[in-house]
């Protein structure tokens, strides 16, 4: 790639060529990952989450949208948006995580990648204008270290619940998308820190049938605090200077490893060049994939430079064929 002007204090490509990407690794799990993971996952399953639609708040691309209130995991209450069909019946569903600035409207996830689909998006707990809760920071740099001590009260395990728990009150308020109900799967968007939670909550949940993770964070943590940057991993990193016990917690949320226990067909968006979110680790969530697995390289990621209009056209076409390909021939 041709290198990119830029202002920071250090290289956003950290040196790798795409080779070098290609070849980044996931670290091994704790002899307990799973079981951790698949026992949040009962937990959430558990909730009553009770959706509550609005009223119509606008209508484009097809479909109406609406807010939406839920409950998830420890009895709080979270909201967000659901779109829906303007005319028929909903035929497919998606949950579409946010990035780590929250989510105050639907904004540009709408369109969806398919006509006749329906689809929640959720903002999770402390995050966007329908997430915030009294105690959770909404700024990523200190939200990203709530409940840190413990992968017990890390925020990132609620945040990964949070989406199952949306997922379910999109089941409850249209029902037959999943495989259970004869549908053809759920399928799921998320970007940044919504492509990090995707991949810790995708492998334990088979309501969902594909997914795509664009330029994912949390991947190969051993790595991540290693090299800078402006994103929140910024701040983990200087917590873990002070605080090296939080080795202990990280491994449990590294998306990477959870990567290895993704099976169903996924589309990544990694960047060769990324501030925010090393590309090293994006990568290394794409590396690590169990099943069906597509890439997509972008020039960059979370920085935005002349080419970025037309990357993000070519990415919006591959998203449209991948989950019609995947989705619609269920």
């Amino acid at each position: 790639m041709a290198s990119l002007a830029h202002e920071f204090p250090f290289d956003p490509a950290y040196g790798y060529t795409l080779p070098d990407l290609l070849g980044v690794p996931a670290p091994s799990a704790p002899d307990d990952f799973d079981a951790f993971w698949q026992a949040r996952h009962a937990e959430a399953r558990k909730v009553a989450t009770e959706p509550e639609l609005g009223p119509p708040e606008e209508e484009r691309d097809g479909v109406r949208i609406h807010g939406v209130t839920f409950t998830s995991v420890g009895g709080v209450r979270l909201g967000g948006w659901v779109a829906l069909p303007v005319e028929g019946a909903a035929e497919y569903g998606f949950v579409i995580g946010h990035g780590y600035g929250g989510r105050d409207e639907p904004g540009p996830d709408v369109p969806l990648p398919l006509p006749r689909a329906a689809a929640i998006l959720p903002c999770v707990r402390g995050m966007g204008s329908r997430g915030l809760l009294p105690g959770i920071p909404d700024v990523s740099a200190a939200h990203v270290l709530h409940g840190i001590e413990s992968r017990d009260t890390y925020v990132i395990g609620d945040c990964v619940a949070d989406l199952w728990c949306a997922a379910s009150a999109l089941c409850e308020l249209v029902p037959g998308l999943t495989p259970q109900e004869g549908g053809p799967g759920l399928g799921y968007l998320g970007e940044s820190f919504g492509g990090g939670l995707g991949a810790l909550a995708l492998p334990w949940d088979d309501r969902f049938a594909a997914g795509q993770l664009t330029v994912p964070t949390f991947g190969n943590h051993p790595l991540r605090l290693t090299l800078s940057c402006i994103g929140s991993g910024e701040a983990v990193r200087g917590y873990r200077q002070d605080h090296p016990e939080v080795d202990e917690v990280l491994p449990y949320f590294d998306a990477a490893t959870a990567a290895t226990r993704l099976e169903v067909p996924t589309l990544v968006a990694a960047a060769l060049f990324d501030p925010s979110v090393p590309p090293p680790g994006q990568f290394a969530v794409h590396n690590a994939l169990a099943g069906e697995r597509e890439l997509t390289v972008l020039e960059a990621g979370h920085f935005e430079y002349e080419g970025t209009e037309a990357e993000k056209a070519e990415l919006w076409a591959a998203r449209q064929r991948f989950f019609g390909a995947r989705l619609g021939r269920a």
